[in-house]
């Protein structure tokens, strides 16, 4: 018989089970935030969100994500009544409720003294929560941070990157100048996110509450040119380079170079910016991932915008394309996105990879040339598209947008970067901890940092430069203690009916009104009872049964009374043996024990929903429901 692999729980054990937080980038406690919600307590709820993301109201609109990815919900077995397995259950939609409540305390609630005086006083309790804004305030008012003296830093780039570290920076004693080429700040936030997912006058006042911290922003500013980089490193203390990667690659077809060809991310900025390019009314859009999305259906609102203004084309005579190398079910965009692309009239075109832009004999486009793919990784996951050259199709248009992916332009470095080395052509070499480059004095942020991800993973890399450039300015080093503690809940009980209620979905307006204006918000965010019902769905995966090994008779019946089969009663001699799992063992029951005359008892972690019945059942009171919590402080080492 197979042996069963276990492990045994280490010191840490218990921060690794609130995986929602565990992977965020910025270790939200998004467990601690849902569970406010679903209580009633709105304000607490968007203060734990806000802690340690300087985006929070942001991210509740247009994050990836990846808690949701993590969360236990979606790993707990659903099955039909004979008890037979039917797939797992849906995440917690934890993005929508930030964004609920955002909207109920945020800065698009209440003035911008408010928020900051709120988040000043906030000292919660929560699970391990390293980067929370509160405690980092009072370790420097209590005297545990030295703060710096006022250096000033400058900071290429106005982007989440850039914005995250001024903030954090601000926080820390310094006088933040951030430099961002555009006319206005949040960099691809405003001028690459369209609108009708991320408005702009939230986008206004997130900015204005890092403002009130006391960094500088200076828009219209391009380095290089109205400023060298040989200036800033003279100037000031340290230079943040977070400009991201803003530039669109092209893909060097035939027929690329020439009009009514562009960058998708080139459309984003123009519409963001009210600029015009010449955009026919039949449209491809090569790419697959939701920068390609965002583009498409810019493009429909905007073409739909257009006629309903202008009446200049008939209903129904425009088009756009969605062409991707990837099948629907590999496209890297989230599902969402091609969900309401289709529902706009997007047409997707899955499986094509482009061999040639068309254009007839005044140089005007007038299609694009596929040829099929048959495969977009190889058998070791890499990218390695292989194409059948036998099938080709041409989809006729007159504009074709590039969204194929980005990088950085960094141009402004010959006039005093000659000492900073580059990995390759526009990508510096970066030290993975501490974000330094070769140039002395020199760090970066977010794209330069890790490549093109989420938008959190920008804030929290721009977040950890904050903290490298403390380092190295001042020649100290910020620590961060957490203080645990297990509290045991002695009347722990859970909504009525939580373990059954299926996912509530996003509320949002009816294609049609979409159309009406390229600014009309998609998402229009959970009612109140809606969001206090899915918060209820969450699994408060900070609370855990814990076991009395000396109380516990072996009697199975936390096993039998477990609705998720959670929990299983095993002989010792079933078991996988390895240091930890004989060290336990011998520790219990020494060395000599019969293994065959001993049991366990092995919990599933990702199956356990936390209802509290294996304690209710037990007869010796060998089990208790208790909470683990964290708080952190901050100090100067």
């Amino acid at each position: 018989m197979e042996k069963l692999n276990v492990q045994v729980p280490g010191e840490n054990y218990h921060q690794g089970l609130i995986s929602c937080q565990v992977a965020c980038p910025v270790h939200t406690d998004a467990r601690g935030y849902v569970r406010a919600i679903a209580d009633g307590r709105f304000e607490e709820a968007y203060l734990i969100a806000r802690g340690p993301n300087p985006f929070a109201s942001i991210c509740g609109r247009i994050c990836g994500a990846p808690c949701e990815a993590a969360c236990r919900r979606g790993k707990v077995p659903r099955v039909d009544d004979d008890g037979r397995f039917v797939a797992n259950d849906r995440p917690v939609s934890i993005r929508a409720l930030k964004r609920f409540a955002c909207d109920q305390a945020g800065p698009e609630a209440r003035p911008t003294a408010e928020v900051l005086e709120a988040v000043r006083s906030f000292v919660p309790f929560v699970a391990a929560n390293t980067e929370e804004i509160a405690a980092l305030l009072n370790s420097c008012l209590d005297g545990r941070i030295a703060k710096a003296n006022g250096e000033r830093i400058a900071i290429i780039g106005a982007g989440p990157a850039g914005l995250a570290a001024a903030h954090d920076l601000a926080l820390l004693g310094f006088a933040p100048v951030v430099f961002e080429i555009e006319p206005v700040a949040a960099g691809m936030l405003a001028v690459g996110v369209p609108a009708y997912r991320l408005p702009r006058e939230l986008i206004q006042k997130e900015v204005a509450v890092i403002e009130a911290l006391g960094v500088e922003i200076r828009c219209g500013v391009t380095i290089g040119k109205d400023i060298s980089f040989a200036e800033l490193r003279r100037d000031f203390a340290a230079v943040l380079i977070a400009v991201g990667a803003k530039a669109s690659r092209g893909l060097g077809l035939p027929g690329e170079n020439g009009p009514r060809v562009f960058g998708g991310v080139d459309l984003l900025r123009a519409v963001s910016l009210g600029e015009r390019l010449d955009i026919g009314g039949n449209v491809v859009v090569i790419g697959g991932g939701n920068v390609a999305y965002d583009v498409a259906r810019t493009v429909v609102r905007q073409i739909a915008y257009d006629t309903a203004r202008t009446a200049a084309r008939l209903a129904g005579t425009a088009r756009v394309h969605l062409a991707s190398l990837e099948s629907l079910e590999e496209m890297p965009a989230d599902t969402v996105e091609i969900l309401e692309g289709d529902e706009e009239g997007v047409e997707r075109h899955n499986g094509w990879g482009p061999v040639e832009i068309l254009r007839d004999g005044e140089g005007k486009v007038s299609g694009v040339r596929f040829r099929k793919c048959l495969r977009v990784y190889d058998e070791n996951k890499k990218f390695a598209p292989l194409y059948d050259d036998q099938i080709t199709d041409v989809i006729p248009c007159d504009t074709v947008l590039l969204s194929v992916g980005q990088a950085p332009a960094l141009s402004f470095l010959e006039d005093g970067g000659a000492d900073i080395e580059m990995m390759r052509p526009g990508w510096p070499k970066v030290d993975p901890r501490l974000l330094t480059t070769t140039g002395k004095g020199v760090f970066v942020a977010g794209d330069l940092a890790h490549g093109t991800r989420l938008l959190i993973d920008a804030v929290a890399s721009g977040k950890a430069a904050a903290r490298s450039i403390y380092q190295f300015v001042t020649g100290r080093t910020l620590a961060a203690d957490s203080v645990s503690a297990h509290n045991i809940l002695e009347h722990y009980r859970r909504e009525r009916g939580y373990e059954s209620l299926r996912r509530t979905a996003v509320p949002v307006i009816h294609p049609e009104e979409r159309l009406h204006h390229p600014e009309t918000v998609v998402e229009t965010g959970y009612t109140r009872a809606e969001a206090m019902r899915e918060a209820s769905r969450c699994l408060d995966c900070g609370v855990t049964p814990v076991f009395d090994g000396v109380r516990c008779v072996l009697c199975g019946g936390c096993a039998d009374v477990c609705p998720t089969e959670c929990l299983k009663l095993v002989s010792l001699d079933s078991l996988a043996l390895n240091g930890d799992l004989t060290a336990a063992i011998e520790h219990s029951l020494g060395t000599d024990a019969d293994l065959k005359e001993n049991s366990a008892i092995l919990k599933d972690e990702d199956r356990c929903i936390r209802c509290a019945l294996c304690a209710q059942r037990c007869p010796a009171d060998a089990i208790s429901m208790e909470r683990i919590s964290y708080s952190t402080f901050w100090r100067t080492v």
